[in-house]
């Protein structure tokens, strides 16, 4: 069965047992057992409680006995204890208190109890409100018959607690408070009568007074009107400290004659001379008794306040100790915790909310890793970028102003972080002159990566990725078989007669498929060269490695132009993926011309890919019936000895004169001439349309579009074993093909 947790909810001003049970954990059975649940007359709040007691998960928590027992010992009254607006009918400001009076004592007459005068309450500040003359002058009528109890109860006013009740309400001008007078009456009455005549009667008396619970609304602190009063109890210890103050004329008691009739006979106003009944003198030493059992159990829970103040003291400071804290935050929580009692789990949230506060503001100014290094990063920052600063790689984002001791080659890196002195080839903790959870491989493998991702860059400015203007390039999850479809369109849709059908469209697509081929090898990383130190030959390995990448990604897609003495791959419809046959007929491509480049054969070639009709249906009799595809092409794929010439019919300004040549070449026109590094042809060219408007080549990657390079050297590894050498091995997964014909155009010249 879940347990059970109190939840307060709602209240501007909760009593003071809902404080002490709210967030207590406990199962059904305990707070059945304690009687304890929202609403119940155990507490202040009453039946204006707006807690809950829901189910949860949680462990049990708190100590409800003791909750319960310390809100007694504190509570004399349900002072502040405001009771929601909407029950009462009041304005939300309403508030709830209680307030010491004073009074004196009247004679009884005709052998009835002596009557109480006593002062209710005067104008000024009780309990932190303000009561004004007139607010009070104005609740006079609602004294009139309020009852007066023996204590405030925590579970409720019984009958056999009650002493009197309260009349004839008046102002007292004089006092500016409101006068009542208090007819004994109820099982308490001769207690009443008891404790009123010896505190009369003694100069130093136990802190007995009066106690009023009423209710009235306020504008801030400032009383504005008494809404009820519910009672005007005896108290020990009142609110304000009231006590009686005088007795009024003589007290009259009555006695026993000869004849059996009780005459009445004046007495003195002192107590000493009040002639006495068995049962009041019962009562009196009752009262005693009473009166010195809760002395004691004060002055015990004084005590016992004090030890638990020591032992929340001793505990402040050995915590305070163990948190090593700053001394200024260290003082800020003593002075928070100092002299109260507090809960472990309170102090403990305190010192981990200080800790977070000082690690947020100085965690930046710590440092760490090796003394020969040092600044506001972790040792594995320092020693990567030191490794990258070695083989010349960029450094890593953010680390560009990290200032780290250079590292002298290859060697001293390797020996430092392996302890391998001897170059066996393993790994000694005990000799490794840096202890680092980075190892020797990794830190070379990420500083040859990042040299990769930069020659490729370089290289690419210089041209070797002319290949990135005309393709499209994929990544894919899988390295199965790749399919690429191409749909085509109608052109325009054609006309529904109302009432018509609708006809089904002639879509079709021309389906070409692709192979994964992984490409790669290694390179030696021998012992002989960490212990030659030739940390010059280790940097230009990766140099080599993005350089071949690229240049294969390069001839790849070369080939698709010059493969099969020049008329390209064979695509799905069965025809070579350059040919000069009609696209009526399967397999035709008509986009393969034999002229030696000219501006009028350029925009020749031009007109054949504008005409190139756009798929339908891919069947006898819809090849070649869709629109013209209407796109001019954009690139021009020469090899280097047509350069110039491209140039020139592409962009008319520039000359051929020998004084300018040089300068136009400078220029770095932004055209669409492209030089083929690989095409050994001398007078073969090609056009390509914009891969955004009209795509025709692709490129599938699947671990990324440069090499990877990988690391073998730890001394598990065969190669350190059989060898004695750490192998860098470049892996690259490549597919390109080529998935429309009708964006592509070629010319090939006889030579």
């Amino acid at each position: 069965m879940p347990n059970l947790k109190w939840n307060q909810h709602s209240l501007e001003s909760p009593c003071p047992e809902c404080c002490a049970l709210n967030g207590q954990i406990h199962p059904k059975e305990v707070w059945d057992e304690a009687g304890l649940y929202p609403g119940c007359n155990k507490l202040s709040c009453g039946e204006y409680c707006k807690c809950s007691l829901d189910e949860t998960t949680e462990p049990e928590k708190g100590d409800l006995l003791k909750s319960v027992n310390d809100t007694l010992s504190q509570r004399t009254t349900p002072a502040n204890f405001a009771p929601p607006s909407a029950a009462r009918g009041v304005a939300p400001s309403e508030q709830r208190t209680t307030l010491s009076l004073t009074g004196s004592i009247l004679p009884g007459q005709n052998g009835s109890p002596p009557r109480f005068e006593i002062l209710a309450i005067t104008a000024g500040e009780g309990n932190g409100w303000k009561f004004s003359a007139d607010s009070l002058q104005q609740s006079l009528p609602l004294w009139d018959g309020a009852e007066c109890f023996i204590d405030h109860s925590f579970w409720g006013h019984s009958i056999k607690d009650l002493a009197g009740v309260c009349h004839s309400p008046q102002w007292d001008a004089a006092a500016q408070g409101v006068k009542l007078t208090l007819r004994p009456v109820g099982p308490s009455a001769p207690l009443l009568i008891e404790l009123g005549s010896q505190m009369l009667s003694e100069e130093t008396n136990p802190k007995i007074g009066f106690s009023a619970d009423l209710t009235f609304t306020a504008k801030g602190k400032e009383v504005q009107s008494i809404l009820k009063i519910y009672s005007v109890d005896l108290v020990f210890n009142p609110a304000r400290g009231g006590a009686f103050v005088r007795a009024l004329n003589s007290i009259h008691h009555p006695t026993v004659g000869a004849n059996g009739v009780r005459p009445n006979k004046e007495l003195s106003t002192m107590p000493e001379q009040i002639e006495q009944s068995p049962d009041l003198h019962k009562e009196q030493e009752a009262v005693r008794t009473l009166m010195a059992e809760q002395e004691r159990i004060q002055k015990e829970a004084e005590a016992a306040r004090q030890v638990r103040i020591e032992l929340c003291g001793h505990l402040l400071e050995s915590a305070l100790s163990a948190a090593s804290l700053p001394p200024t935050v260290a003082g800020r929580i003593r002075k928070q915790f100092s002299g109260q009692v507090f809960e472990p789990s309170t102090l403990n949230d305190a010192l981990e909310d200080a800790r977070k506060m000082v690690s947020e503001l100085t965690g930046g100014l710590v440092v760490q890793g090796p003394g020969r290094i040092s600044a506001m990063f972790s040792s594995e920052d320092q020693l990567q970028t030191a490794v990258d600063d070695m083989l010349e790689a960029p450094r890593s984002q953010g680390l560009e102003t990290l200032k780290v001791s250079k590292l002298s080659g290859i060697r001293e890196l390797y020996v430092m972080l392996t302890g391998d002195d001897d170059l066996h080839g393993g790994y000694y903790s005990d000799r490794a002159r840096l202890a680092t959870t980075a190892d020797f491989t990794g830190l070379v493998k990420n500083a040859l990566n990042k040299i990769v991702v930069n020659t490729w860059d370089t290289l690419g400015k210089a041209g070797y990725d002319w290949w990135n203007k005309i393709v499209v390039t994929e990544h894919f999850n899988s390295l199965q078989s790749i399919t690429g479809t191409l749909v085509g369109t109608v052109g325009a849709l054609p006309e529904v007669a109302e009432g018509a059908e609708y006809t089904e469209l002639a879509i079709g697509d021309s389906p070409e498929t692709a192979t994964w081929k992984k490409y790669g090898g290694y390179i030696p990383l021998t012992l002989e060269l960490i212990d030659r130190d030739e940390t010059r030959k280790l940097k230009a390995y990766p140099r080599e490695l993005a350089a071949a990448g690229l240049r294969k990604i390069s001839a790849l897609v070369s080939e698709i132009f010059t493969a099969n003495s020049g008329t390209g791959p064979t695509l799905a419809d069965t025809g070579a993926l350059f040919n000069a046959t009609a696209v009526t007929t399967a397999g035709g491509h008509a986009n393969l011309l034999t002229a030696a480049l000219a501006a009028d054969k350029w925009d020749l070639a031009c007109q054949a890919v504008y005409a190139q009709p756009m798929l339908v249906k891919n069947d006898v009799l819809n090849l070649g019936s869709g629109p013209a595809m209407a796109v001019n092409p954009r690139f021009l794929l020469v090899p280097r000895a047509l350069q110039l010439t491209g140039m020139k019919i592409l962009y008319p300004s520039l000359e051929n004169a020998a004084n300018i040549y040089s300068e136009n070449q400078q220029r770095g026109q932004p055209g669409d001439v492209i030089t083929v590094p690989e095409w050994t042809d001398a007078t073969d060219w090609a056009a390509v349309c914009d891969p955004r408007i009209a795509p025709a080549i692709y490129i599938g990657e699947r671990f990324g579009l440069m090499p990877e390079i990988f690391i073998a050297g730890d001394n598990y590894s065969p190669a350190v074993f059989m060898n004695d050498e750490h192998r860098l091995k470049v892996r690259h997964f490549l597919a390109v093909w080529v998935n429309d014909f009708r964006p592509l155009h070629k010319s090939n010249v006889a030579g």
